[in-house]
């Protein structure tokens, strides 16, 4: 899914995202497993909030996300928060070019869901097994079942403000376990307000599955959680469900 119009809104619309747990997340990973890794490349990186703020950290990062009008918002935001990172548009199913290697990969915010097969899945995480170093880490996370079912399919959502209003729609689609979010937002334009209309589409596995294609693409697991924490494995109503894992050797 590339984002167009809802790329400059993004923003505003995650405005109470928790940020701050997924660097809580990303700190902890790194400081039991990797202590010493400094280049950390976040794909999928959207408009960049954890990106920069990981940056803040004094990590070397780089951002890659498919979206031209995503990364043009997160550019716009490295000057008023005195960072640098080098941003790429690459689509997360091949990653090529870089010439050193990283010592940790994230796919934060559900964005592997976006990917919409099973082959899609499996070369994303060849892809990024190549962009490691030895003992290199691989931290995402994804929708949890449950949530696709019980939270998402056939719920409606709706928020309204001085600014941005909206209408969110999610229904069961074709495949197993996947949902579409059919999306109205109103925009506030000088007197008016500016409508326009995204359908974005999410699919998400089993965790079992997932574990079997990162030891395919020559991982080895060594965490899975639910819902930020840490030490704590998903449960039957966790909602996230995050991965640690780190290349073989």
């Amino acid at each position: 899914m590339i984002y167009q119009g809802f790329a400059y809104i993004y923003d505003q619309l995650m405005k109470d995202a928790p940020y701050d747990e997924w660097i809580t997340f990303i700190n902890k990973a790194i400081s039991a497993y990797y202590p010493e890794a400094n280049r950390l490349i976040d794909v999928g990186c959207g408009t960049g909030e954890i990106a920069i703020r990981l940056a803040k950290q004094q990590l070397n990062i780089t951002g890659v996300d498919l979206s031209e009008d995503m990364l043009s918002v997160a550019q716009s935001k490295l000057a008023q928060n005195n960072v640098n990172i080098l941003f790429l548009q690459q689509d997360m199913r091949d990653l090529a070019g870089f010439e050193e290697k990283f010592d940790v990969v994230t796919i934060c915010c559900d964005s592997l869901n976006y990917l919409e097969t099973e082959d899609d899945i499996q070369a994303t995480f060849r892809a990024v097994n190549q962009l490691l170093g030895r003992g290199g880490l691989l931290l995402f996370d994804v929708h949890s079942l449950y949530k696709i079912h019980h939270i998402f399919a056939g719920a409606t959502f709706a928020d309204q403000d001085e600014d941005i209003s909206f209408i969110w729609s999610s229904y069961a689609a074709e495949e197993p376990n996947s949902v579409e979010h059919d999306m109205t937002f109103f925009v506030k334009r000088n007197e008016g307000y500016e409508r326009f209309d995204e359908v974005h589409y999410q699919r998400t596995y089993p965790i079992e599955t997932y574990t079997s294609w990162l030891e395919d693409a020559s991982f080895e697991i060594i965490k899975v959680c639910g819902d930020f924490h840490f030490e704590t494995p998903p449960i039957s109503t966790s909602e996230r469900i995050f991965f640690v894992a780190r290349k073989k050797d």
